[in-house]
């Protein structure tokens, strides 16, 4: 019989995998990982020969049941010794953490234990949103996802080249009372093994949500578009109105044909991105620089998403082609197109996407709506309570209830 703290350890151990799944698979196997406690980083403690034995049994198990390959326990390995991509996998899993809740392991886990492996594992982010392969309209698989209930529809746009679980926590804000559908970036996630170039201009890639929502049969739908994801629905709406009820658009990075000024940080990710997205070559040259750029600015919470694309370089050579069209696309084009009600929102101490973009978006909306919040950014985002979803939930509610679809007002500061 498990203990309530065992079975809490094991349940959390099972989301753990679940969430690293996407940066194993981008790497070469074995992924070496070592039993790192939450609180530290210390695993030279010495160890029974059973508490190993015990603590491999179960990773083994839950990897299988969560079908993630190439995990290796490593017993003779010092974290300092681990790659990078291997130590962000360790701190995500803890162990130590794990192990240390049951204080012994038995040779065989108790059904007990195989009942949480499989109820945490049926409430994973891919079995709870039905994760599925399409095609999209030039034979690119894309990996599509949808759950919640009723007729009204919220396609929610992740930021480019990021796992679609990196948004999980928004997605299943949205799909308590909304059905949600979401997809993983064109040419990533499985189809790398795809040989040759496929398209990464804005017109691939807004074609790519309307496929999504053919798939699932949804006529027109609320769209959320966060990072990236916002170049990619203000084209949408521009393209296809009548399929687009609202937007609301959270801290995109824009260009402007006209000009805005961007942040140091955008400035270096073009300017890497440009060089990556020239060859496979060129990308292999850059890609541990880009990297530590990555692992300087992306907080361990959702670093075992964040760097999914850097894992190896024909992933990070696709990434910056798809990223980069998305940077370099002239948003002014669109604005005056989008009659929707849109909400945009940005920070005031927004590092990575400069604010001064979402006011300009705003501004240039005939029905735009710009809130501005003191603090946050794109890594807040992801890992924030529930204040601003609500506020998209809310937004998204009063343009449900409006037969003419006109705006509806919300208190939005504006930009000052």
């Amino acid at each position: 019989m498990l203990e309530p703290r065992a079975s809490e350890a094991i349940a959390r151990l099972v989301t753990s995998v679940l969430s690293v799944k996407p940066l194993v698979e981008g790497l070469a196997v074995p992924v070496r990982v070592v039993p790192v406690a939450s609180d530290t980083t210390d695993a030279s403690e010495t160890r029974s020969t059973r508490w190993w034995s015990g603590l491999e049994r179960l990773l083994g198990r839950i990897a299988r049941q969560a079908g993630v390959t190439g995990l290796s326990l490593s017993r003779n390995v010092a974290v300092e010794d681990l790659q990078v991509f291997e130590r962000v996998i360790s701190d995500r899993l803890a162990l130590a953490d794990v192990a240390n809740a049951i204080a012994a392991l038995p040779e065989e886990l108790p059904a007990q234990a195989d009942r949480v492996i499989a109820t945490t594992v049926a409430d994973g982010f891919d079995a709870f949103f039905g994760k599925d392969t399409i095609v999209s309209y030039d034979g690119v698989p894309l990996n599509v996802y949808s759950a919640g209930p009723g007729d009204e529809a919220v396609v929610l746009v992740p930021a480019c080249g990021m796992p679609a679980a990196l948004a999980e926590a928004w997605m299943r804000f949205l799909a308590r009372d909304r059905r949600v559908l979401a997809w993983e970036s064109r040419g990533l996630f499985g189809a790398a093994e795809q040989d040759g170039d496929c398209a990464v201009d804005i017109t691939a890639q807004t074609a790519d949500l309307f496929a999504v929502m053919d798939h699932y049969a949804v006529s027109s739908a609320h769209v959320v578009g966060l990072c990236g994801g916002a170049v990619i629905a203000l084209a949408a709406a521009a393209d296809q109105p009548a399929r687009i009820s609202s937007l609301s658009l959270w801290h995109g990075a824009y260009q402007f044909g006209g000009g805005s000024p961007r942040t140091r940080f955008q400035n270096d990710l073009i300017e890497l991105m440009t060089i990556a997205a020239h060859s496979r070559a060129a990308a292999r040259s850059v890609q541990t620089a880009f990297c530590q750029v990555a692992l300087t600015t992306t907080p361990a919470e959702t670093a075992h998403f964040v760097l999914y694309p850097y894992t190896n370089p024909e992933l990070f050579y696709r990434y910056c082609r798809l990223n980069g069209s998305l940077a370099t696309t002239d948003v002014e084009q669109y604005l005056t197109k989008v009659q929707q009600p849109t909400l945009v929102v940005t920070s005031e101490d927004d590092e990575t996407a400069h604010p001064q973009g979402s006011k300009q978006v705003a501004d240039g909306l005939p029905n735009g709506r710009l809130r501005v919040e003191a603090h946050g950014d794109h890594s807040s985002l992801f890992h924030a309570d529930t204040t601003l979803m609500q506020v998209a939930v809310d937004f998204i509610g009063q343009q449900g209830h409006r037969p003419d679809r006109g705006f509806a007002s919300i208190d939005c500061p504006r930009f000052v």
